[in-house]
């Protein structure tokens, strides 16, 4: 196998190694053998992602149409935040599914979904990503569905025809692109024919909203936000937190590579496109943080907080700034970080209690002390409040917002984003306040602690961890990111 051709390796492997789950019928052999194929995919991943610029074409479907994998930098990014990620949520889930039942299906597709993330993140063209990225609403609705209750299976569905419909959308665009491009593949600054274009820029813009709706419909971007906060609440909590914190940055990722690869920034800067672009997103953000606010269901809650601040990294991407594609990218990782810890965090709390309810976390904290220190600290990430990781992410997004360039838009902007951070403490902190400090009527007399095995509370220490670490040492993170703005920007 050649170095390019070894690009198959972290596709395929987790993609085969899934299948042979559905017959592990033995817990602990099952547990062992999912354990190894996590670990040895993401460090196939890694592998991939130290090797220097390769291309691979799987398939050529013409002179200028082929199957393509390639590594570059945006591509290792999303690679790596998916393979570390996967891999501590797995472990996370090898507990808490024993009280779901079917643990055969949910860990044969949660490892095959592994290798169809990876194939994502190291797409070299438009066919190839749009491939990728509709396998991988396929394979992830078995994850939606799990329970098999009728809720999770309308959830499912739902799930189902909002993706389908946003990435047909895609498509839409990819058969118009293809005649006024050099080239079908990725290229930083975008791949537009000066000479085919002249003229065509306004019907162009048209076709970069609608690329935009339809790829954002994955990140929960309004008008195509609904089904996030019906398929989240149904999940299991792992599946919950990798939709949230990953399979919503499928959907960044897309809209990165229309809009950087494919239109290049120049292109859009200062057009009627990218303004609308801001509203949207800025509409989600708020709407998002509101509905929040109101709901009383924890995961529900959870879900409606994904659709704001996935919109936090949507907003950073539109400013075609340095400052805040930075914004957006760090904002990519920490919401990653963050909202996984949440969704466990909730996940725990219905394991060990079957409470469900925001209201109904009074005392928690002297119950289940572990989870909800990863709790409280994934919460003040979230609304940005430092040392913690989300502070950093939003004080870039602020820095690229507020440029003379932007004018009243980037005003606008950081005043959205600062309703949105006091919302979100509005709906994270009474939470924590209450678990902690339930006041005096409390019989803590009757108190017994229940946190969950280290299988549950290992994985949730490690990303509360992160959620500090990478807010007080952001510094390599930030470096590589900016490697990345020279070519884009």
């Amino acid at each position: 196998m050649t170095e390019n051709a070894a690009l198959l390796l972290p596709v395929l492997f987790p993609v085969l190694a899934g299948l042979p789950v559905f017959r592990l019928h033995k817990p602990k052999t099952r547990q062992r053998y999912v354990f190894a194929a996590l670990v040895l995919g993401a460090l196939a991943a890694f592998w991939a992602c130290s090797l220097p610029d390769c291309r691979f074409t799987i398939w050529q479907l013409t002179d200028t149409l082929s199957l393509t994998l390639r590594t570059d930098g945006f591509g290792r990014f999303f690679v790596c935040l998916v393979s570390v990620i996967w891999v501590l949520v797995g472990v996370y889930a090898f507990e808490y599914i024993r009280h779901e039942g079917n643990d055969e299906r949910f860990f044969a597709f949660y490892v095959m979904t592994f290798g169809v993330l990876i194939g994502v993140g190291f797409s070299g063209s438009l066919i190839t990503l749009y491939l990728f990225y509709e396998f991988m609403t396929l394979i992830t609705v078995p994850l939606v569905i799990h329970s098999g209750t009728k809720e999770a299976i309308s959830a499912g569905f739902k799930y189902l025809g909002y993706s389908v419909f946003g990435a047909g959308l895609g498509l839409l665009g990819f058969f118009f692109l293809s005649q006024y491009v050099t080239t079908m593949e990725f290229v930083p600054g975008g791949v537009l024919d000066p000479v085919k274009t002249a003229g065509q820029e306004p019907l162009l813009l048209v076709v970069f909203l609608i690329m935009m709706i339809g790829f954002g419909c994955k990140a929960g971007m309004m008008p195509l936000q609904a089904w996030l906060p019906t398929a989240h609440p149904v999940a299991p909590a792992p599946a919950s937190g990798v939709l949230s914190g990953i399979i919503t940055k499928a959907g960044v990722l897309a809209i990165v590579r229309v809009t950087y690869y494919i239109y290049g920034a120049d292109f859009l800067r200062g057009s009627w496109a990218q303004y609308t672009m801001l509203a949207l997103t800025l509409c989600t953000v708020f709407a998002g943080s509101m509905l929040a606010y109101k709901e009383k269901l924890l995961k529900k809650r959870l879900a409606w907080s994904s659709v704001s601040q996935v919109s936090y990294v949507l907003f950073g991407l539109m400013l075609l700034t340095p400052a805040g594609f930075l914004g957006a990218l760090l904002q990519m990782v920490f919401h990653a970080v963050a909202k996984n810890i949440l969704f466990l965090c909730a996940g725990a709390v219905i394991y060990k209690t079957h409470k469900t309810y925001a209201g109904e976390l009074t005392g928690m904290g002297k119950r289940m002390p572990v989870v909800m220190w990863c709790f409280t600290l994934a919460s003040l990430s979230l609304i940005g409040i430092p040392p913690t990781a989300g502070f950093v992410s939003k004080w870039y997004l602020a820095q690229g917002a507020l440029t003379p360039e932007l004018g009243a838009w980037g005003i606008t902007g950081a005043a959205v984003l600062l309703v949105s951070a006091l919302l979100t403490a509005g709906y994270l902190l009474p939470v924590v306040a209450s678990s902690f400090f339930p006041g005096e009527d409390y019989d803590y007399s009757r108190v017994k602690k229940c946190d969950p095995g280290l299988g549950m509370t290992v994985p949730l220490v490690i990303l509360a961890a992160a959620a500090v670490l990478l807010g007080m040492f952001p510094g390599p993170l930030t470096t590589f990111i900016q490697s990345l703005c020279g070519s884009l920007l």
